[in-house]
């Protein structure tokens, strides 16, 4: 794995975040078959595949279509061992279920945004560069950030910076919005962040906009009604024995995946394998910053079949 590691980083930039755990806890092997679902820029998926080389495969699938070309052109000596699938992973199950794939050894989700549409100041998903105020998993499909933020009451607003980014001033930043739109329209990212820099009080290392941004991706791209409906479905295409392990940045993507893995455990489907998830650790927060806030859970499918009365 360590070649694969050096290779990421040398020709793609970027470095998946607990690459050698998931790798650990999926434990690839010729013939086995995965999902990456959050493909991004194809770092997981590389993992997956030389570890299961010569025969094991992987469905990697994205909503993003640059992201999945980018990991197409990235993983293209794997040949055919890689299918590509462009999606919601809200709709893998049923997608995969189509390909008329076996049973999956294990499903792999890195949820949030990724470090390459960060890069993307067009994309509009980062509060350091200037771009429109777009934040779009799935380019030119639904509504942007900015139109949000232009037609939303305050109240609405309100509630999406509190329950989607549990920003503490979030009727404040919410009330501003409103007062500045009467103005002019709020379309760029940078103009955005300078609002609620206004409003929203603290300094450090975190930008005061980061939670706002946050509530704003999440609303935009439904993404915590695609983790609670995506999660069950995945783990019904497991293979006994098979694994999912889900990566989450922030807390509520984290406690829903706890949540969801506490039902199906109780539901008899399989056991957690994490009772605390995996985190980085400093060696690796230090290579890769953005791995600070991930935590790592791993679900295991009952391994046999219950016995029938």
């Amino acid at each position: 794995m360590r070649g694969a590691v050096t290779r990421e980083m040398s020709e793609w930039g970027h470095r998946s975040v607990l690459l050698r755990t998931v790798i650990e806890w999926l434990r690839p092997a010729p013939d086995t078959v995965f999902a990456d679902v959050t493909l991004g820029a194809g770092g997981h998926a590389e993992g997956l595949l030389e570890a299961s080389s010569p025969t094991g495969r992987v469905i990697g699938m994205d909503r993003d279509r640059d992201a999945l070309d980018r990991a197409q052109q990235r993983l293209e000596r794997f040949g055919e061992r890689l299918i590509p699938l462009k999606g919601d992973f809200r709709d893998a199950a049923w997608r995969i279920e189509e390909l008329g794939m076996p049973a999956l050894d294990g499903v792999l989700m890195d949820l949030g945004v990724s470090s390459m549409q960060l890069d993307q100041a067009e994309r509009g998903f980062s509060i350091q560069a200037d771009g429109p105020l777009d934040m779009r998993m799935s380019r030119g499909k639904g509504v942007t950030a900015a139109q949000l933020v232009q037609r939303l009451d305050e109240s609405e607003l309100e509630r999406i910076f509190r329950e989607y980014g549990e920003e503490p001033r979030a009727r404040a930043i919410a009330r501003k919005i409103v007062e500045v739109r009467q103005r002019t329209r709020i379309r760029r990212t940078r103009e955005l962040a300078e609002l609620v820099k206004t409003v929203s009080r603290g300094g450090g290392r975190i930008h005061p906009a980061t939670k706002v941004f946050q509530a704003l991706r999440i609303a935009v791209n439904d993404e915590l009604e695609s983790l609670k409906r995506a999660i069950p479905a995945l783990a019904d295409r497991l293979a006994p024995g098979g694994r999912m392990v889900v990566i989450a940045f922030h807390s509520l993507e984290d406690r829903i995946v706890k949540t969801t893995f506490r039902d199906l455990a109780r539901e008899g489907k399989g056991c957690v394998l994490t009772p605390k998830p995996a985190a980085p650790t400093r060696d690796e927060i230090r290579e890769n910053p953005r791995a600070r806030s991930a935590r790592l859970r791993v679900f295991e499918a009952q391994a046999t079949e219950e016995p029938r009365a």
